[in-house]
């Protein structure tokens, strides 16, 4: 079991089951899953490129990302339908707790002139979502090999409909947000 999965069921369920005057365990808001998307737009140029990105996304996340193809034809940016224009991983489970720890514990602290995320970015189903502009920040990745730096958007998924329980969430899982 993951650290963070048991930190979850022990601490944080009673936690917010007592934050929120929860009658059942069921109602308690759950990470459902944490889906990591990549746009790569060079990928239609240079296929090099598209690969080494997915290694080192399969090496951050502990799982090989599927490469996510255009739907349209887009003549102004040289983009034909069916070109490879991104990376997409889906996380859940296990791999989802482990991926959500490092991001926490490890790859957040190495950003430069980190101040915490940004408190505003929750949508109106009570899903986070957050921009990360450099791979390297992830030990994983080695720097010395990296032929492009790529940003990556990541999205967490959770059970709850309401900004206030997902932001309690993820407070209590570690998200560093900033204050307002």
């Amino acid at each position: 079991m993951s650290r963070l999965f048991e930190k979850y069921k022990k601490e944080i369920v009673p936690q917010l089951l007592h934050d929120f005057n929860y009658k059942n365990v069921h109602q308690v808001p759950a990470l459902q899953k944490i889906v990591i998307n990549m746009g790569v737009k060079e990928g239609v140029q240079d296929i090099k490129i598209l690969d080494q990105l997915t290694e080192e996304v399969a090496l951050i996340t502990g799982q090989r990302p599927i490469i996510t193809r255009a739907k349209k034809a887009i003549s102004n940016f040289k983009i034909r339908k069916g070109n490879p224009v991104g990376l997409k991983v889906t996380l859940r489970r296990k791999r989802m707790y482990e991926f959500f720890d490092r991001l926490v514990s490890i790859a957040m602290p190495r950003i430069k002139d980190f101040r915490g995320v940004s408190p505003n970015s929750f949508d109106e189903y009570g899903n986070y979502s957050m921009g990360v502009s450099e791979q390297i920040i992830f030990p994983e990745v080695d720097y010395d090999k990296v032929k492009k730096v790529q940003g990556m958007d990541i999205t967490f998924v959770t059970s709850s409909n309401k900004k206030e329980e997902t932001r309690k969430l993820l407070e209590y899982l570690g998200m560093p947000f900033r204050k307002k």
